[in-house]
């Protein structure tokens, strides 16, 4: 089951403290401002979580994300990990029409990935393309899929 945490007093927020690809970004700073947490849930425990930030920009560094906009039309994926193989995966499919469906003025869908291997197979293997390359950073597009 997909489950948004938008709270700092939400109970699967504490699980952030396992994110391995952004662990300084502070747990308050996820659920405000156009910020938020999406989970894949079973028994009570998340299989795998995204964080996501909106703005009506592609951000080119984890400093953007300070910027928040009243009419956003790119969903940044900056951080997911998972508990269960697959299951990152499945968040991205999972998630994607539901952004589509609750904020319908977002048209593009990108993350803000670490430039390593691991975020280039994962990425590219579940059908994202290089939108571009930034200093630290690459924006992984998602924009075609659905």
């Amino acid at each position: 089951m997909l489950y948004l945490i938008t709270s700092p007093q939400d109970r699967l927020l504490s699980f952030v403290k396992d994110d391995p690809v952004r662990p300084e970004i502070p747990l308050e700073f996820r659920v405000q401002n156009n910020r938020f947490i999406a989970t894949l849930v079973e028994e009570e425990q998340p299989t795998a979580m995204v964080c996501i930030s909106l703005h009506d920009f592609v951000p080119g560094s984890v400093e953007d994300l300070c910027t928040t906009s009243s009419q956003p039309t790119t969903a940044v994926f900056y951080t997911i990990w998972s508990y269960k193989s697959g299951s990152g995966a499945q968040l991205l499919r999972t998630v994607l029409p539901e952004l589509k469906d609750r904020y319908p003025t977002l048209t593009t869908f990108v993350t803000l990935s670490p430039k390593t291997e691991m975020a280039r197979r994962f990425h590219l293997k579940n059908g994202a393309v290089v939108f571009r390359e930034n200093i630290d950073t690459v924006n992984y597009d998602y924009s075609t899929q659905r």
